[in-house]
Order: structure tokens, then sequence, then C-alpha cells
């Protein structure tokens, strides 16, 4: 019954390729043996440590075995008892301690970048306080020199103003300097008038004198 069993196994096997092939692990207990056959009297081909992963092609109840495949492709039967449906507690343990190894370096990584974060953060906001400081201090320069312009312009208008002062003062010492000229030319004139004036009575004295005097001296003349 079990050769006739085993025979048509094996016939399935050369008849095409298994419907499913499911992962499997050798357990982390001792090593194992990859035989040719799915039985003690079959030669060993392999000796495969413990937590070595294959590939479970069939499953044969009856002996106990099952046909299997290695990550470099060799094909063989080993005792099914030793094959679990997951990695072995070291190999999970191992894994485990690689993705904490991995959770601890990206830890830090975030940690750093974290501190890297806050000191940027930091650094613009002594940035932004500096630049506070900065308009603050450009704001009061601009109200400095809005004063000094505003005096400037109050300074400009006083000085426009005494121009305009000194402008109508030098028209009125003109127009003061022209009546003096007048006035001098018209003092003149009268003097000269005057001086003509009495000259001509001088002259028209003179001349009417010496007549009385002549004339009072014939009548004297005639008694």
């Amino acid at each position: 019954m079990k050769t006739m069993l085993r025979a048509a196994l094996l016939l399935a096997v050369l008849a095409g390729p298994a419907a499913f092939a499911a992962p499997a692990w050798v357990s982390d207990q001792f090593e194992i043996t990859l035989r040719s056959g799915p039985s003690t009297s079959n030669a060993i081909q392999l000796m495969i440590d413990s937590g070595t992963r294959l590939e479970v092609l069939e499953r044969d109840a009856d002996s106990g075995y099952s046909r299997v495949r290695t990550t470099g492709g060799t094909e063989g039967w080993v005792l099914s008892r030793y094959l679990m449906s997951e990695p072995s507690a070291r190999e999970q343990l191992q894994t485990l301690s690689g993705q904490l190894t991995n959770a601890n370096s990206r830890g830090s990584s975030l940690d750093s970048q974290l501190t890297a974060i806050r000191a940027e953060y930091e650094s613009a906001n002594s940035s932004i306080r500096q630049l506070e400081r900065d308009k603050a201090a450009v704001e009061q320069e601009l109200a400095e020199i809005k004063r000094t312009a505003a005096n400037v312009l109050a300074v400009n208008e006083q000085n426009q103003s005494l121009m305009d002062q000194l402008a109508a003062a030098q028209i009125r010492a003109d127009t003061l300097e022209q009546e003096n000229r007048e006035l001098t030319s018209q003092t003149t004139r009268y003097w000269f008038m005057t001086g003509a004036l009495v000259l001509l009575v001088g002259i028209i004295l003179g001349i009417w004198l010496p007549r009385i005097r002549w004339q009072r001296r014939s009548r004297y003349d005639r008694f």
C-alpha cells in the first residue's frame, strides 16, 4: 500500500509542479539532514542548519517527510516534525533585535533632526528679534530725520521771510534814496533860484538906487 502511494506521489511530482509552495523553517534545536528520498535509507544530500528557510513542495503524511527546496535550489526530503510554519525564536529574536536597532537608529536620527529643528527655530527667533531691534532703530532714525527735515523747512521758511523783508527794506531804502536825491535836487534848484532872485534884486537895486540919488540931487540943486 505504501509502495503504491509513494509511486503515485512520485508520478504526481513527475507529472507537474506542486499546486502551491508554502514557506517553512528548520527548528532551532539542531541540524537536520536533507535526503534524496522520504526515508532514512536514502542518501543524505545536505546538512541544514537550524533556522534555515526552506520551501515546502509536498508533504508525505505516511512517511513523516516533506519534500523541500533550499534557497540554493537543491531539492530533497526532510522530517516534517523538524519544520515550523514560522521562523524560530532565535531568528525572530534576531529580526526583532535588528528592528529594534533600526528603530533606535531612527529614533536617534529623529532626535538629531528635532535638535537641529529646535536650533534652527531658536536661530530664526534670534534673527526675528534682531530684525525687530533693527526696525525700531530705523523707525527712530526716520523720526529724527523727519524732525530735522521739519526744522530745516521751518528755517527755510524763516530765511525766505527774512529775505522778503530784506528785499522790502532794500526797496524802501532805494525809494528813500531816490526821494532824497529828488529833494536834494529841488533844494539845489530852490537855492539857485533864490540866489538868482537875490542877484536880480541886487542888480535892480544897483540900477534904481543911483537914479533915486541923482534925482534927489537935482531937486536940491533947483532950490
